[in-house]
């Protein structure tokens, strides 16, 4: 008999059909802190990632602009500031409970936008539908990543921007003091917090198995994208990628 195809869920290795699943139990567990856990976390710092984000995409009035794996609607609720009551922003992720309070997050604001729960990797959406695409932290939590920006691209038009928001690979002298946070105090910011030590400790994984910045950008223009380049924040932390759909 064939072997079962494995895929990464953080250090560990699990069948393909299992991530997805698994995923779904972190975010579960991890949704009604969402929001607070970030703030404490990146010490706010990833509100000025999302509003670089926001600010590169160069959204207008009247644009189409899908939001994949939009969670809390941080990046959804400030383009629909941008799009105007004649555009539309699509609000979309995997997760039942992330989704729920995002949705509810821009009812508070009083922006009615469209909301769908759906795979990156299946997007239930017309090829060239879309203005702008993004995706912010959620991109290293997908199996197969290379469809899912396969996907983000396919609904692009022809000159649309993909936007990729993400932890990368930090700058190497600042290293070991990254694996310390990363591996010590998230966890027991999570346990104390979320009580969920497990789940932020499998986050810290996700991101050290996530693609680098070279092969990140190697992976968008194999989907399609021209013009790729990318964005290094807090010493790499963070990086934002975009690239253009041909």
């Amino acid at each position: 008999m064939p072997d079962t195809p494995t895929t990464d869920f953080g250090y560990q290795q699990v069948p393909e059909g299992r991530k997805a699943e698994r995923v779904a139990k972190v975010f579960d567990s991890v949704a009604p802190s969402y929001d607070l856990m970030n703030d404490l976390m990146s010490l706010g710092l990833h509100r000025a990632w999302k509003a670089f984000t926001v600010a590169q995409a160069g959204v207008r009035p009247s644009m189409r602009v899908l939001d994949v794996a939009g969670g809390t609607a941080d990046l959804a609720s400030a383009f629909a500031r941008k799009v105007g009551p004649s555009g539309q922003v699509w609000l979309t992720d995997i997760n039942g409970a992330m989704l729920r309070a995002g949705r509810d997050r821009l009812l508070d604001a009083g922006q009615v936008q469209p909301v769908a729960q759906c795979d990156a990797e299946r997007l239930p959406f017309a090829s060239g539908s879309f203005d702008r695409v993004t995706v912010a932290f959620g991109l290293r939590n997908m199996t197969h990543k290379d469809r899912a920006l396969a996907e983000m691209t396919r609904v692009l038009k022809p000159g649309g921007k993909l936007l990729v928001l993400e932890f990368s690979k930090v700058w190497k002298p600042i290293e070991p003091l990254y694996d310390l946070y990363s591996f010590g105090w998230l966890p027991w910011l999570g346990k104390r917090v979320a009580a969920d030590a497990d789940s932020y400790r499998y986050l810290a994984e996700s991101i050290r198995m996530h693609p680098d910045q070279k092969t990140l950008q190697a992976m968008m223009q194999h989907a399609g994208l021209s013009r790729v380049r990318w964005f290094n924040m807090a010493a790499g932390v963070v990086a934002l990628h975009e690239g253009v759909r041909i």
